[in-house]
Formats: C-alpha cells, structure tokens, sequence
C-alpha cells in the first residue's frame, strides 16, 4: 500500500544546504516515490533558497497565532524534486535572509515554520499519514501536533518520527522563549522540553515523537551511553525500544566516477587508468609537483575539531616530512584556518590546501586521491567515505559511528575489507592507519583489487528506503495504539 509522507527539514537539497541533512532530506523522497509512495517535503524559503528552473507557485496562505501575535505565512509549491511536491513555508520577516541559522530570534523563526506546516497540513486536501521530522529545527513538529490533535480529527491521526542527524546541535534557548512561541509553561519540565535549565526543541522530537531514529546502526547505539549522549542519554535510554539506525544512502546519479563531468577523466572499475589523469590534474590545480607514484591523501570537510583535525593537525608535523602529498577542502573553525594555512606555506609541495567550498575541486578530489581521511571524534553517518568507495579512493577513517558501518579494515579483514580504520583517540592511530594503507599501496596488484572492491560497494538509497518505510509503517502502528 502506498504511504503518504511528508518530511520536514530545514534545508532540502535543491532549495538550500549547509551541510548533510540537505542531502538526506532530497535524496530520501525522491526513492521513496520511485517506490510508489506519495513523498513530499516542506521547509522554509529562505531569501537564498535556489529556486533553479522550476518556479513556485503560491498554494494557500495560513495564519499561525503565537504569544498573542498572528503570522500571515504563505506556501509555495515547487516540482524542483523530480517526482516529489516540494512545500516552501514564505515569511519573510522569518526567512528572507541570507543566511539560514545562527539569528537572535531563532526560536520564533523554527516555530512559526512547524505551526504553518500543521496550519497548511490541517486546511489541505492533501494529508499525511507520517510526518517525518529531522533536526532541531523541526523538534516542536510532533509538540505542536500534539497540542493541536487534541481537537482536530484530522491531525490526531498522523505519525511522527524524529531522526536526529548530529545530537550537538539541539537548538537551546532560555525558559522565557516559552511564552512566546504559544507552549504553555508547564512544559518546562525534565519530562517535557527542560534542559539543563534551557528549552531544547531537539528534546521535544525526542519525547514527544511516536518513534526515533538516527542516520547509523552504531550511532543509534553510542548515543545511548555518556561519551555521545550529549547528556541527552537518560532520556534516548528511557526511548531505546522506539530508536532506529538507518544508515544515509549516497546520490550515486550526483557522485557517479563514469558519468561525473566535474572530474578530469571519467572512469569506472574496469577502467582505472583513467584515474591517474584526475590524480595528475589534482596535483596540477593545487600547485603539487607532478609525480604519479607519490600517495595523495585528500580530505574534503567541514574543518572541526569533531571532524579530527586537532589529531590531523598533529600528525602532520610528521607526516609532511614523508613522501606524501595531501590535498585538503573546507571551511570551518578559525584555529584550523590558521594552522592548515601554516603548514601549507611552510610545505608548498606537500600540502596543497583551498579553504571554502568549492563544488568542482571536491569533486576532482575525490577522484584524484588516493587516500581520503576521515579521522572523526565521531561521525553520526558520514557521506565523503561513501563517496570515496565509489570513486576508488580508499578512506582512512577512525572506527566510529557510520564510519564503523561502511568501512572495513583490511588490515584485520583482508578478503572484505574496502578501506583502514583506526580505534585510538591519539593522532599515533590515525598515523599507524596511514601507514598501513600506504604500504599496502606498494603491492600494485592487491591494491587494484582493493580499488575495485571499494568501488563495488552499495550505498545507494534503495536499501535505507526499504529501512525507512519499515519505520513509517511501525509509526502509525504505534499512534493508532
């Protein structure tokens, strides 16, 4: 039977992104209806949302009443997602502007978003049976649908389920937000949306959703205990029972090594050799001396110490006096800025480094590499190891959360493994695991085996489709109960 699914995320990709939610939040409806289920998603239009070619057209206009002030919210309806109606929540005194979070009035922003969203799904035609929230920024969904099914026939019978895509970041904000935002204060409590003395939306999609889940098997299961639980862990211990771990799956039409038109020359696995020509024009775009045998080891990141950049940064002191070449993309906190551009100029054969982001070079970078780390203090899903499989880059990642799900050690499995993995917090453990892989380099044949497998792996979204619509169906078990 077909399901009717609404997900609801801050950033979808065509529209906008910042990070990995964007990506989930576009691919994961567009399998979905390739399964015959009606998939839509809702988010707000921010003042940089990219319409592309497909224009919307206004749809309904809702009030949302909160604190005593009433919103008039548009919503807009765009076909930018092959197959699947987008909803675009337009408040422009909430959401024209450049950036998409980060602002003072937050808070009030995120609620009227949720409370238009339930507004436009009440007074619609349209209804669905499963609303599916993600992130903080739509934590109050299923609080708001609580309060507001309790006199409503037509949202009393809608499902949530929350996925938590980072448990960082949980959109806190002091008591007073409350009144507000129109949740009355007997909610401020530590079975309601308390926390640590603050409000915390994320806690609301946590206690009040009909089911959880996150975006790996072994992230499920590590933000159970105190070192990943954010202090969040009584709280995902008491929901055990309702917690999932879907594992991403990769847009494999966007990072597709033989049809890639981003990269020097396209190849597949078959086809190796052609990889050594992105290798040699990786090396040439970031200043690199042009040697085909030396290893380069790319990373293509978000620069955060959570992404392992303070064990990165103290390996390199020694690693750069190896004969290696690294190639490093991204943008993040200044301390990193600062150090990677250092050791860039202090090794300008060695490290060729581009701080931003810059869609074509990841893509080279991909291709070109022939090491992708991911050093991880923890890694909810993770993607750019996904990518690098298929690419035949193989990753070297620290054995944590979704990096633990998709890589396996070769060094401890060689007849499965498709990449090298370290256990140790240390900058010592993630040299050991390079070391490892490039001395397996030298072995050319093993090595263009193990090229091949990693590109053979599946991480496509068929399979965690499948997962999610399991989930949908246990979800509306659970309400109607």
């Amino acid at each position: 039977m077909a399901l009717r699914v609404l997900i609801c995320a801050s950033e979808i990709v065509p529209f906008a992104k910042t990070g990995g939610l964007a990506d989930v939040a576009g691919a994961l409806p567009k399998a979905l209806a390739a399964r015959g289920h009606d998939a839509r998603v809702a988010l707000p239009k921010y003042g940089a949302v990219d319409m592309g070619q497909a224009k919307p057209t206004k749809a309904a206009s809702v009030s949302v009443s909160l604190g005593g002030e009433t919103h008039e919210v548009g919503v807009e309806v765009s076909q930018a997602i092959p197959g699947v109606t987008a909803y675009l929540v337009d408040s422009p005194p909430h959401f024209a502007r450049k950036g998409l979070y980060g602002e003072a009035d937050d808070a009030e922003r995120f609620a009227v978003y949720c409370c238009a969203v339930l507004e436009f799904v009440r007074t619609s035609d349209w209804r669905p049976q499963v609303i599916h929230c993600n992130d903080w920024q739509t934590g109050l969904l299923p609080v708001y649908l609580k309060q507001a099914g309790a006199g409503d026939e037509a949202l009393q019978a809608i499902a949530t389920l929350y996925t938590v895509h980072n448990l960082a970041y949980q959109g806190l904000f002091p008591p007073g937000v409350l009144d507000h935002i129109g949740l009355d204060a007997s909610l401020f409590t530590v079975d309601g949306l308390e926390f640590y003395g603050q409000v915390s939306f994320l806690k609301g999609g946590l206690v009040f959703s009909d089911l959880l889940s996150t975006v790996s098997p072994s992230y499920a299961k590590e933000i159970l205990t105190e070192e990943y639980g954010e202090r969040l862990e009584g709280v995902l211990q008491q929901r055990r029972a309702d917690l999932y771990g879907v594992l991403n799956g990769l847009d494999v039409d966007a990072w597709n090594p033989a049809t890639d038109e981003l990269i020097a020359a396209r190849y597949g696995a078959t086809d190796l050799a052609a990889k050594a020509a992105n290798k040699h024009a990786l090396q040439q775009r970031l200043g690199l001396p042009q040697r085909p045998e030396v290893p380069v080891l790319g990373v293509v990141s978000r620069l955060a110490g959570q992404k392992g950049f303070d064990l990165l940064g103290e390996a390199l002191p020694d690693l750069l006096q190896l004969d290696l070449q690294f190639v490093i993309l991204g943008t993040g906190e200044p301390q990193y800025h600062e150090l990677l551009s250092q050791f860039s100029e202090q090794y300008p054969h060695r490290l060729g480094l581009k701080l931003g982001f810059d869609n074509p070079l990841a893509h080279l970078i991909y291709a070109g590499s022939d090491l992708f780390l991911m050093p991880s203090h923890y890694e909810p899903c993770g993607l750019g190891q996904m990518i690098s499989l298929r690419y035949g880059t193989i990753p070297v990642v620290r054995h944590v959360g979704g990096l633990a799900d998709t890589v396996v050690d070769f060094s401890s499995d060689p007849e499965r493994g498709n990449g090298f993995s370290f256990q140790s917090k240390r900058a010592t453990g993630l040299m050991e695991a390079i070391a490892r892989a490039v001395m397996t380099m030298q072995k050319r044949a093993t090595w263009r085996k193990l090229v091949r497998r990693a590109m053979a792996c599946d991480f496509s979204w068929g399979r965690s489709a499948e997962a999610y619509l399991g989930i949908y169906q246990r979800a509306i078990a659970r309400h109607r109960s």
